[in-house]
């Protein structure tokens, strides 16, 4: 497999792992407050702890020589993540 296609995949597979982080957290609104974790927080701590070797794959086969274009690629995924995040601090403080 050539560099630019595990490029690919990965940028795929990071936005899908930072929409499946910020969707179990927004369903957690859609439920009863509970006492103990549910399965939505443990999928929501899988995601991101598989998040983590995507991004450094990424980055590993970025092609450096143009690196205002690899960083544009991360946008997504970050701004995903950051409603994630800020999200579950809302869940967890706010309700």
């Amino acid at each position: 497999m050539n560099p630019g296609k595990i490029n690919r995949i990965t940028r795929t597979s990071s936005m899908v792992l930072s929409l499946v982080a910020l969707f179990t957290v927004l369903t957690g609104f859609l439920q009863p407050p509970q006492s103990d974790e549910g399965t939505g927080a443990h999928i929501f701590q899988l995601s991101i702890v598989a998040l983590v070797p995507m991004l450094v794959l990424f980055l590993a086969t970025a092609e450096w020589k143009k690196p205002l274009q690899t960083l544009r690629l991360l946008v997504g995924p970050a701004i995903v993540l950051m409603l994630a995040f800020s999200s579950l601090y809302c869940l967890e403080h706010y309700r």
